[in-house]
């Protein structure tokens, strides 16, 4: 409303413009997320106890190479433990599940950004089930700004209007 107070116009467009490009952005995260959270063929894998892997051990347990597992590292997608005197990763529980969750999003043809910000997602939702809540309050979340930018595009088309024919 302030550029549009300046006469502004030009600028108030672009910032519309601007926050509907944001939600058509976001709405892309969300789809990727659920599209992810789809191909899934199972649940994720559960969370079995047991010592750390080595990389070599969960290399060999999930079918890649060490190199990939450092390579998902370097890209986020795995937070493995170091070893204080060594420095050598150590894998538990958590980061066996995230790689073999991982390794299936891969083979479903997945890049590995993709890869990444699922598994934070999931991460951050606290699992598969709390993710499927979370991406449906998402959605609705979304829904609900798209009516408010539209809302507001009707009201400021109307005062534009207005002042049109003053």
């Amino acid at each position: 409303m302030h550029a549009i107070n300046r006469g502004d116009l030009d600028s108030a467009y672009r910032l519309i413009d601007a926050a509907h490009a944001s939600l058509l952005t976001e709405r892309g995260t969300r789809a990727e997320v659920a599209m992810a959270l789809g191909t899934l063929s199972t649940a994720a894998p559960p969370i079995s106890p047991g010592p750390p892997l080595t990389v070599g051990e969960l290399a060999f347990r999930i079918g890649v190479h060490a190199a990939t597992l450092r390579s998902w590292e370097t890209e986020g997608i795995l937070h493995p433990e170091r070893e204080k005197a060594t420095g050598y990763r150590r894998y538990g529980p958590d980061c066996v599940r995230d790689a073999e969750i991982a390794r299936q999003l891969r083979r479903g043809g997945y890049p590995l950004p993709q890869v990444a910000r699922f598994l934070d997602s999931l991460r951050e939702a606290g699992g598969e089930d709390a993710l499927t809540e979370f991406l449906e309050a998402w959605q609705e979340r979304l829904a609900r700004r798209g009516r408010d930018l539209l809302a507001g595009a009707a009201q400021l088309d109307t005062f534009l209007t207005l002042l049109d024919h003053r």
